[in-house]
């Protein structure tokens, strides 16, 4: 056995390197195809009418919409002491406001001008909170901070869900210049949601954009005409990004709970005006829930795939609540591309789904194929989850490296935009990163998966692509649950292609074990892993001339950040088909 810091490291860092070459024409027709989408954005603003702008007049409000969100007192002391922590980032502003100050980190930033955190000094109670929370609201409405940091269309439209929310907060024991402020700011950021809106904005920030002004539509007077055309947008962007299944088209577990922790109360927001909420609203609704529970393990989290980080456990819960208590979830999303496979305490979830298609892309993780399993409450495998902040992090976390799945020469299954090639390739990957985000240019194009159930266990086989183009080797992977005996079966096979080149090629299969879990004992045959459950498992690998290797690893889906964790990495060398068997297998207890 070895460990391998380094190792680990430097494979994560060559994660998303391919071959630039067949990707350079990808590049470029996706940059033909962005500048004529800004040019149709920009020609429909310029010809379209202005008079719904004109008439953004809020003259008063009439409901402040449910924050399912849940707060916290506790923040609200961090506030007064003049300790901002957010997004995994602190800032001590030292009596002065946070917008005087550089942002720690641009997502520190979108939180700040997000104002979400305006709710835990609501929860507060006080008539300090409530002072409090005006003077930081009139800092922003004076013009206090960055406005390029403000402006972003999903910055934006969470700001104005916010103060609509927390309205009362904000406004009680205001005087009249502060409240007619406080509806002029409204109006200002319905109407600058209203221009982004004829632009051609990426698809999640429209859907954002339209939730947002249906919100105002419903809570302000005066901008009627504003609530007609969101609620056509809302229920056409829905219809659009939802699947049968109920995933986002983003396969993004973490976009979906917090969309829903909107869409609930906008719903509610409809029936409080006496008006009926859209169809598409409540369609977008019932088939949401189902799959977030076929994402939850019994720790009350989500699993790590495709944008997910550390779950806030109470938000899910109260999500969960809507969907009946005792729902049962859903075990096969073909349209998402998970797979849960459940038996007694394990749980298992698969990640079989190809990418997210590119303008959904930004958050994606390479880890088609990787898996998370949890034994009752206790997480055993598990990916290494995106991190609240740090875009170089956040990079390496997408990698196939960051997954309990196998990565082939240290390379990953998707390309992310953005670094290699020559100047040309550079220039128009930065251009458009800045427009688009770090989406993935290429991966795996044809994911298959098949399920099977008997009475004895429960099995999925699936396969991909990504590696076939650049090493001539095709994934294929193999998951048993056999719920008798606690035991979860895999296997791994390497299926060599005519495509690419057929060199032999170094593979590692990883399985990120989560912080709790310790490495307590190997024998030239297996390893034992401790629970702090007091459960023991047996990790058993066998097949192709493979070497054994417990490597450091990092989850970043903690919720108190970063920890250093343990892999089990299975190191082969890849000539011709090849294949690999594992297990998980439950002994007794120690006491036992």
């Amino acid at each position: 056995m070895r460990t391998g810091r380094a190792h680990s490291r430097a494979s994560a860092r060559r994660g998303d390197r391919v071959r630039w070459g067949p990707d350079r024409w990808r590049l470029y027709r996706l940059v033909g195809r962005e500048v004529a989408r800004t040019m149709r954005g920009a020609s429909a603003r310029l010809t379209s009418s202005p008079d719904i702008l004109a008439r953004v007049r809020v003259t008063g409000l009439v409901i402040a919409p449910q924050d399912l969100r849940t707060s916290d007192a506790t923040f609200a002391d961090d506030i007064y002491s003049g300790l901002f922590v957010f997004a995994g980032r602190s800032l001590a502003v030292s009596g002065r406001s946070p917008f005087d100050y550089t942002p720690p980190s641009p997502e520190w930033a979108e939180v700040l001008y997000g104002f979400g955190w305006l709710r835990h000094l609501r929860a507060a109670d006080t008539a300090l909170a409530r002072a409090n929370a005006r003077a930081f609201v009139a800092d922003f409405m004076a013009g206090r901070g960055d406005p390029t940091l403000a402006r972003p269309t999903p910055v934006a439209a969470r700001r104005l869900i916010s103060f609509l929310s927390q309205s009362p907060l904000v406004l009680e024991g205001a005087d009249r210049n502060f409240y007619q402020g406080f509806l002029k700011i409204l109006a200002k950021s319905a109407r600058e949601l209203e221009r982004d809106l004829r632009w051609g904005l990426p698809p999640q920030w429209r859907l954002s954009a339209a939730v947002a002004l249906c919100y105002a539509g419903l809570c302000c007077e005066g901008i009627e005409p504003i609530l007609r055309r969101a609620t056509r947008i809302l229920s056409r962007e829905l219809d659009r990004q939802i699947m049968a299944d109920g995933g986002h088209r983003s396969r993004d577990p973490r976009f979906a709970m917090e969309l829903m922790l909107d869409l609930l109360p906008l719903r509610q927001s409809y029936l409080s005006r006496s008006v009926d909420p859209p169809e598409a609203l409540l369609r977008a609704i019932d088939r949401m829930l189902p799959l977030l529970r076929l994402l939850r393990h019994a720790d009350a989290s989500l699993s790590h795939f495709n944008g997910m980080g550390a779950t806030a456990a109470d938000h899910l819960a109260t999500l969960l609540i809507y969907d009946g208590a005792m729902a049962q979830p859903m075990s096969h999303a073909p349209n998402s591309g998970y797979e849960r496979l459940e038996s007694g305490r394990i749980v298992v979830v698969a990640d079989v789904g190809a990418p997210p298609p590119l303008p959904f892309s930004r958050n994606a993780g390479a880890g088609c194929l990787s898996f998370e399993m949890s034994s009752g409450p206790q997480r055993i495998v598990v990916n290494c989850g995106l991190p609240a902040s740090g875009a170089e992090l956040r990079r390496l976390a997408r990698s196939t490296a960051a997954h309990s799945t196998a990565t082939v020469a240290n390379t990953s299954s998707c390309r992310l935009l953005g670094g290699g090639g020559w100047w040309g390739e550079r220039l128009a990957a930065d251009w458009l990163s800045r427009h688009l985000g770090p989406v993935v240019l290429r991966g795996p194009s044809d994911v298959k998966a098949e399920r099977t159930e008997t009475a004895d266990a429960l099995v999925v086989a699936a396969r991909h692509d990504g590696y076939a183009e650049d090493f001539g080797i095709v994934h294929e992977r193999r998951w048993q649950l056999v719920g008798s005996t606690g035991r979860l079966d895999g296997q791994d096979a390497f299926v060599r292609t005519g495509k690419g080149r057929h060199k032999p090629q170094d593979v590692a299969i990883r399985f990120h074990l989560h912080p709790a879990i310790v490495v307590c004992g190997e024998t030239t045959d297996d390893l034992t892993l401790s629970s702090p459950l007091g459960e023991v498992w047996a990790f058993r690998a066998e097949g192709a001339a493979i070497a054994i290797a417990i490597e450091e690893s990092v989850y970043f889906a903690g919720l108190s950040g970063a920890r250093r964790t343990d892999q089990i990495v299975l190191h082969l060398r890849v000539e011709d088909t090849t294949q690999v068997s594992w297990s998980f297998a439950r002994r007794m207890n120690p006491s036992g």
